[in-house]
């Protein structure tokens, strides 16, 4: 007879996807009606080497790139996606709203747990706009949402751990 079933109790259930939220630069509001964010991910070249008197070709850390981040959301009155977007464009010459000063922003992103509290935040530095869908296809004869898509460029990002306390039990 096997041993009997037991319950961890320390065991934690992991974060649901659909519960984040986005902030774009210095803004304490995040950007409305966000739906969905492509992953965070990062790799690193490596490089082969060798040494004398060794058999064994040896293995470094080569340069670190970082994928492109694409957010995607409901098409809405908000500007924040078209704005950031246009930064890098000269729509205008002499226009005050366009302006490559605003061309790189920080990006936040929060997780919350199911609670609406954030558990893990993470920063995404100097970020950029390098594609800008403001509208999908438009057909007459479908049941959709119209959705808008940002692809982000970016020099990095990190976890903020400072936001991850320990919980209680």
């Amino acid at each position: 007879m096997g041993k009997p079933f037991t319950v961890n109790i320390n065991r934690y259930d992991p974060y649901k996807t659909y519960r984040f939220l986005v902030y774009f630069g210095t803004s304490t509001s995040p950007v409305a009606a966000v739906s969905k964010v492509s992953s965070l991910k990062r790799s690193s070249d490596v490089i082969d080497y060798k040494e004398g008197g060794n058999a064994i070709i040896l293995k470094g850390l080569g340069r670190t790139k970082y994928e492109p981040i694409t957010l995607e959301r409901g098409v809405t009155e908000d500007m924040d996606f078209a704005n950031w977007a246009n930064a890098a464009q000269v729509l205008d010459h002499g226009s005050p709203k366009t302006s490559l000063a605003n061309l790189r922003q920080t990006l936040r992103i929060d997780l919350l747990n199911e609670e609406g509290q954030p558990v893990w935040r993470f920063f995404v530095y100097r970020a950029w706009v390098s594609e800008y869908q403001a509208l999908p296809d438009l057909d007459a004869g479908a049941n959709a949402i119209a959705i808008e898509h940002i692809k982000l460029e970016n020099e990095g990002w990190e976890q903020d751990t400072t936001l991850a306390e320990p919980l209680e039990l």
